[in-house]
């Protein structure tokens, strides 16, 4: 019997099944902007904020390929992805009220307010994972493969919408009133109200997804199936090691760019405060509590709201761009602009003029969330939609524990505190990205050749 061709979704249906990851990245900007904060606040030293950044990364890199395991071959009457959907927002929106509340729940139960904060941390971090994978691969399973990218570009909008609410919201209470400041051991109300705001809205968007849309049967996506197979070996969890040793050409080159790419990011988020204090504001690299360096942190936010608001619209000239000069041209323009942008702060001394390196970066941070995943799934096979997905996020997590473990020695040892020096390697990473992308990725011609290929050989 002929292959089945997936149905084309209309934009409503995209957004519908796209919609829960708003209320993910609004928890992951609340978190962001407010982790090193709240830990802070709770006794932790400022040197030691570096090594809880990789709680994050080290629970994406365990979580998110059993979850996608899971889902390949989860079949409920609530469906395929969406159960999971469902347990990761409960439990991330748990975390949400636990988190700024750790100082007030150790009371309760006697215990050390700082680590029940990591444990709530690591809590939300799982949790998210949980819910994260499965939206990755829910593009895969729902689109025709020609409409894998503007699938992952409505991710984006959706995700820079939900990363300035999560970043701006407590600055936005603030004004309202609310109090941003809290007795020594305790938490800012400001904060506590806007993680409160992130879970209900968590809540409603992962339910809204859930409700509005229909995922495809198991008879449905068998007939999606390019090489039909009477019997099947039942999964094994171990299929998860098979799986990675046979992981496409295509994924591995595309799992280089991430490296690199993420790597970038990562070198941003953490060193941008002091980069900006010692090399915008003249300050020694040991002032980590003057007003100055509190104005440092404070443009930060103000930065990367900005690049998320760049973001936004480049997501929606990502498909017509894509169309115009393909894919990988598109994803290596994107990395050059946002390598461009990195090392441009280095030379603009005015922090006035700083938006402009958010732009180029803004346009890498859109296509970083779209493009790898829309020519991703080019070459993954139906089945294995949600494993290789999880695989895949290894090579976003790798980098960051990487930098996280050695990122603070070579700044302190290499560069002298000087953390701009830093940012302009994490920029040029994102050249390196770029390059790679346009040299060793293949084009969309050249992928859909080798499948056809490949589908001859087996009926061969």
């Amino acid at each position: 019997m002929a292959k089945k061709i997936k149905p084309e979704l209309s934009l409503t249906q995209i957004i519908n099944m796209s919609m829960g990851f708003l209320g993910i990245q609004m928890a992951f900007g609340l978190q962001n902007g407010n982790a090193s904060r709240i830990l802070a606040n709770l006794g932790a030293d400022v040197h030691e904020l570096s090594w809880f950044w990789l709680v994050a990364p080290i629970t994406g890199l365990i979580v998110q390929p059993i979850i996608g395991h899971m889902g390949d071959n989860t079949w409920s009457p609530l469906g395929r992805r969406k159960p999971y959907f469902l347990i990761g927002a409960i439990l991330c929106a748990i975390g949400l009220v636990l988190l700024p509340n750790a100082a007030s729940v150790t009371h309760m139960f006697a215990a050390s307010a700082l680590l029940l904060a990591v444990i709530f941390l690591a809590m939300m971090d799982a949790s998210v994972n949980v819910a994260m994978e499965p939206f990755r691969a829910l593009v895969g399973d729902m689109l025709p493969k020609h409409q894998g990218t503007i699938g992952f570009s409505v991710q984006t909008i959706l995700i820079g919408i939900g990363a300035v609410l999560g970043s701006y919201l407590p600055d936005w209470l603030t004004q309202l009133g609310i109090s941003n400041v809290a007795p020594k051991g305790f938490v800012a109300d400001n904060v506590i109200y806007s993680f409160y705001i992130g879970a209900i809205l968590l809540l409603i968007s992962i339910l809204y997804t859930i409700i509005t849309t229909r995922e495809y049967s198991p008879q449905e996506f068998s007939e999606f199936e390019e090489d039909h197979k009477e019997t099947e070996e039942p999964s094994r969890f171990s299929d998860i090691f098979k799986d990675f040793a046979s992981i496409p050409a295509q994924m591995k080159k595309l799992g280089i760019v991430q490296f690199f790419s993420w790597f970038a990011l990562f070198t941003m988020w953490v060193f941008t405060t002091s980069a900006l204090a010692t090399h915008h504001m003249g300050l020694s690299p040991e002032d980590t509590h003057s007003k100055a360096f509190n104005d440092a942190g404070d443009l930060t936010g103000k930065l990367f709201g900005m690049y998320n608001l760049w973001a936004i619209p480049f997501a929606f000239l990502l498909t017509p761009i894509a169309k115009w000069i393909g894919k990988k041209q598109t994803h290596a323009l994107a990395l050059l602009c946002g390598g461009l942008g990195l090392i441009s702060m280095y030379f603009i001394k005015s922090i006035d003029h700083l938006w402009i390196s958010m732009v180029g970066l803004g346009f890498a941070w859109a296509s970083i969330l779209a493009m790898p995943y829309a020519m991703l799934i080019e070459v993954i096979p139906q089945k294995k939609m949600g494993v290789y997905m999880g695989i895949f996020n290894f090579f976003i997590v790798i980098p960051q524990i990487i930098n996280g473990l050695f990122g603070g020695p070579i700044v302190s040892g290499v560069f002298g505190k000087q953390a701009m020096d830093y940012v302009v390697v994490g920029g040029v990473c994102m050249l390196i990205g770029a390059v790679v992308t346009m040299i060793f990725v293949k084009s969309e011609d050249e992928t859909h050749k080798e499948i056809e290929e490949e589908i001859k050989q087996v009926h061969f």
